[in-house]
């Protein structure tokens, strides 16, 4: 499954581009869908473009237990970011289906539209959809690199942006959503771990920067006269990382993804140089607060260099604290296994990090190799997606049981 999901986007690098709300996202869900309808479960697109499979529960009314990823990648990106969820997340109805186990609760699988921000900025379209979070935005002002708005975009891949307050979850009519994903870190692998219980995802504020210089000619105008916008970036890609590191801001970390200079001519003073600046942080207040004092300390650096700074917020995600309940139920069921499982932090941000602000969400980490992803060298071993799978339809089980017997006890209570 994971290697025919892999060759849908695949490009020269070796890498997969998959990239949000395009005709190979779009594939990918088509193909995945496919896959569950011959589990036997009903599946349908919601107005954001999530796929939702459900399989029903023998409980009427009982509310819903979620599982899933996103199927979407960034540029030149990895095998294994979101689909080892996806993957996971079948291969658990498969398992239902082979076993005859019925639920007590209605499962649903989750394929998220649009989790990467790599083409818009933007991260976690779909998930932000479904809490509702794009209520009052103007999806015309969401561009990409080459100007395309996500509302153009979303007509392109036959959605209606007009429409996507209807993706909007009703909290009522879920209990919980769990994800499967690999690390995109060191610490499993380099602490001999198997599977890291997520308790903490970082949050992230997202920056683009414009510098406005003046172009002119490169062998023709004297160095102390310039305006040059591309040096007056580099200070400022400098200065973000000098401000990560700094000891005031330990725990930060921030990033220049993205440069685009104008009008990038070898014989030509760069005039325009616009960058994207990707602030992260567990603490919302030292994340947000990071990346004013990057968007000031470049406002110094332009005005010393005679460089006019168009500064904007482009996207900001809050970090999320994951319920201890539902760690709880994913360690008692490592611990059942025998599965060396520890308490992890994401540096990476999540769909399960969004859902979380609506309905009670949990997160399963395997081991990446080498800490890589994002890359087409991103790497995990079959063994540790199976065990990661394995967790994750153990962790249902469990999930499924715990809140049959909760609800008894408050109907008990309630008579």
């Amino acid at each position: 499954m994971l290697d025919a999901i892999a060759e849908i986007g695949t490009d020269p690098t070796a890498g997969v581009s998959r990239l949000a709300f395009t005709a190979a996202e779009r594939q990918a869900h088509e193909l995945v869908s496919g896959w569950l309808r011959e589990l036997g479960l009903t599946v349908r697109q919601d107005a954001i473009g999530n796929t939702i499979a459900e399989r029903p529960g023998t409980v009427p009314g009982a509310k819903a237990i979620g599982v899933g990823s996103h199927l979407d990648s960034v540029p030149h990106g990895g095998r294994f970011d979101g689909i080892v969820g996806v993957v996971g997340a079948v291969e658990m109805v498969r398992l239902l289906s082979v076993t005859r186990r019925q639920l007590q609760h209605t499962l649903r699988v989750v394929l998220f539209a649009g989790e990467e921000g790599a083409r818009f900025g933007e991260p976690c379209i779909g998930s932000k959809a479904v809490v509702g979070a794009f209520a009052g935005r103007d999806l015309g002002r969401i561009l990409d690199a080459q100007g395309v708005s996500l509302a153009s975009a979303l007509q392109d891949v036959g959605l209606d942006p007009v429409r996507i307050s209807a993706a909007r979850w009703d909290p009522r009519e879920w209990a919980a959503f769990l994800e499967l994903h690999v690390e995109q870190a060191r610490l499993l692998e380099s602490e001999g771990r198997q599977v890291g219980l997520v308790d903490v995802v970082s949050g992230s504020t997202r920056l683009r920067l414009t510098l406005h210089g003046r172009a002119d000619h490169s062998g023709g105008t004297p160095m102390d006269v310039r305006a040059d916008a591309l040096v007056a970036a580099a200070d400022v890609v400098v200065a973000a990382e000098g401000l990560a590191t700094d000891p005031r801001h330990r725990g930060t970390r921030a990033t220049v993804g993205r440069l685009d200079v104008y009008p990038n001519s070898i014989t030509t003073i760069p005039g325009r140089v616009t960058l994207t600046v990707d602030v992260r942080d567990v603490d919302s207040d030292r994340q947000r607060a990071a990346a004013a004092e990057i968007t000031q300390i470049a406002a110094h650096i332009c005005q010393r260099r005679g460089v006019r700074l168009e500064a904007e917020v482009i996207a900001d995600t809050s970090p999320a604290v994951l319920p201890m309940w539902l760690r709880e139920i994913t360690s008692a069921v490592c611990r059942e296994l025998g599965i060396d499982a520890r308490p992890i932090t994401s540096g990476a941000g999540h769909d399960a990090q969004v859902v979380n602000q609506l309905v009670p969400a949990g997160m399963i980490f395997v081991p990446s190799r080498e800490g890589l992803s994002h890359v087409p060298e991103e790497w995990t071993s079959a063994s540790d997606i199976a065990r990661g799978v394995e967790v994750l339809y153990h962790s249902v089980l469990r999930l499924d049981g715990f809140l049959t017997e909760m609800s008894a006890e408050i109907g008990s209570a309630d008579s």
